[in-house]
């Protein structure tokens, strides 16, 4: 058999394994997607022990690309909502981070100044630990910088490799110990985020109005709706009994009717000036206008405003609602359309035709993926973490790397949209596959690698000592923090998870987290958090090296 085969192979098995492994559940909770990662401890102890070999360049590249998928997928999955996510509650998600980074730091440094710990080993505990594998990276480059023998350059991969697995079990067994201390259930907790998240932006609801002031009579129909900043949107009137579509520069008569849409208290407030609620309600039933929802899927009118498109003046119809990611918006002239957006439009069956053609509204397209934007965002990625950043005092640069250059893409292109034809949008289940595609591999590679030594480590040497010392980093400030920013914070358990996952900069437990719930707000905590996180993660073992060599 080829090497490729050979690794294809064990791989799809450790896989098939892992993935079995992580639906038991004991007392209601499964290492999920974690498992994939034990079972690859077992093949690669088992591989080392009949003495099969496999070809580390293949392994190397898998591992790498796979972890590239699923950063890459998230950051597409949280961008749209990344940044408001960020200014809402992005400094306390930060802090609570931070505080992560900086008592696992204090840990290690108490590990080696209080158990006598080789420092070197400590630096390699400490980046498995905290399963951040360009933190390993920097300990050596650092340690190759203030002159460290070959021996000690070395050994902080055989710390990595021993604290590793219990680094993911760690937070794993956090989570699940705080579901059980406060007593969670995540399918609850998933519906009061959704439900907070739907509250931020106002209901949208519907009025008929009268036009019976006389104050009313001969004002323009934008000056009206400018009194409540156009965030109410009058789609259609009634006049001499006859329903048309309501235009920007119709002025109002007594006796109009109006149906309105928008949130309830300007409704109202509009109601005071204009006359009162009408006993006839407005439907487009026995007349000749109708209304349709319509998809955007045409480039050329992604980025572009509602007022650009002067869908009234030009096509004689109006856009009544925008429904965007299961959120209903106001149709406000300012609003820039995007990829996937569902709008109500009304208007008679030719103009709608009209308006459905600019539109697009090719709902087969919201199922499809168009790859070359995916390579783009990849290969922008791969260039944004190769950038080094050279603070001063620190013997090396930090970089963002494979894990964090796709996710930092990823986001700000799902943020813009598109660009021309290019659109950066996955089909929801193709996010998912790619996503569980990516970390499978990544985990069935990282597990298949450090099996061979995980025994050996454990049964000579210090490995149970190293052990032990990777377990108090991993538990103590995640215990602390997690129960502090539940108990004192409030903070709703997804999100909690979310927070834990990215202060270790951990795919696999953001993984299992968003196991729990098909909920994004695991993933934006964790991107909140991740670019912070990452960036101390890297400067902390240079720290550690600078204060302690």
């Amino acid at each position: 058999m080829s090497d490729i085969g050979r690794v294809v192979l064990v791989l799809s098995l450790v896989s098939v394994a892992g993935l079995a492994l992580g639906h038991v559940k004991l007392f209601g909770v499964g290492l999920g997607i974690g498992g994939v990662l034990f079972a690859g401890l077992a093949a690669g102890h088992v591989a080392a022990v009949a003495g099969v070999s496999f070809d580390l360049h293949v392994l190397h590249f898998v591992r790498e690309f796979g972890l590239i998928l699923f950063v890459y997928t998230i950051g597409i999955q949280v961008g749209p909502a990344f940044f408001s996510a960020l200014k809402r509650q992005g400094a306390g998600l930060n802090g609570l981070a931070a505080a992560v980074v900086l008592l696992g730091t204090a840990t290690a440094a108490a590990i080696h100044l209080l158990a006598g710990v080789p420092l070197e080993a400590v630096l390699g505990v400490y980046s498995g630990a905290v399963t951040n594998t360009p933190s390993l990276a920097a300990a050596q480059q650092v340690l190759q910088e203030v002159g460290a023998p070959s021996g000690a350059v070395a050994t902080p991969s055989l710390g990595y490799a021993v604290a590793y697995p219990f680094g993911i079990a760690g937070i794993l067994l956090t989570m699940a110990l705080i579901r059980a201390v406060f007593r969670i259930d995540p399918t609850a907790e998933a519906a009061a985020f959704e439900a907070r998240r739907r509250a931020e932006v106002a209901a949208l609801e519907t009025l008929d109005v009268a036009v019976r002031n006389a104050a009313a009579d001969g004002r323009q129909l934008r000056d009206v709706l400018g009194s409540v900043d156009h965030k109410v949107i009058a789609s259609r009137l009634l006049r001499d009994g006859r329903l048309q579509v309501a235009h920007a520069d119709t002025r109002l008569s007594v006796g109009d009717v109006m149906h309105l849409v928008g949130p309830r208290p300007l409704l109202d407030r509009l109601k005071a000036e204009l006359g009162a609620e009408s006993e006839v309600t407005l439907t487009t039933k026995g007349t000749d206008l109708r209304w349709e929802r319509m998809v955007v899927t045409n480039s050329h009118t992604l980025g572009k405003t509602l007022a650009q498109l002067s869908l009234a003046d030009s096509h004689d119809a109006v856009v009544s609602r925008v429904t965007r990611a299961g959120v209903e918006l106001v149709p406000a002239a300012a609003l820039q359309l995007q990829f996937g957006d569902i709008l109500t439009v009304i208007g008679r069956p030719d103009d709608l035709k009209r308006v459905a053609a600019l539109f697009g509204n090719a709902p087969r397209r919201l199922e499809q993926v168009t790859f070359i934007p995916v390579f783009i965002g990849i290969a922008l990625g791969i260039a944004i973490g190769s950038i080094p950043v050279h603070l001063p005092g620190m013997p090396a640069p930090l970089k963002l790397g494979l894990a964090g250059g796709p996710l930092v893409a990823a986001i700000l292109l799902s943020r813009v949209g598109h660009l021309g034809p290019l659109v950066w949008f996955m089909p929801p289940a193709a996010n998912t596959a790619l996503r569980e595609l990516g970390i499978v591999l990544f985990l069935a590679v990282v597990g298949l690698l450090s099996g061979g030594r995980f025994v050996e480590t454990l049964v000579h040497g210090d490995g149970l000592l190293w052990m032990a010392c990777g377990a108090a980093i991993t538990l103590l400030p995640l215990l602390l923090v997690g129960m502090l920013a539940r108990a004192v914070g409030k903070l709703d358990y997804l999100t909690l998870c979310g927070l834990l996952s990215g202060s270790m900069t951990d795919p696999p437990a953001l993984a299992f987290a968003n196991a729990l719930s098909p909920c994004a707000a695991a993933s934006l905590a964790y991107a909140a958090v991740y670019p912070l996180v990452m960036c101390l993660r890297i400067l902390s073992p240079q720290i550690l090296v600078v204060l302690l060599w």
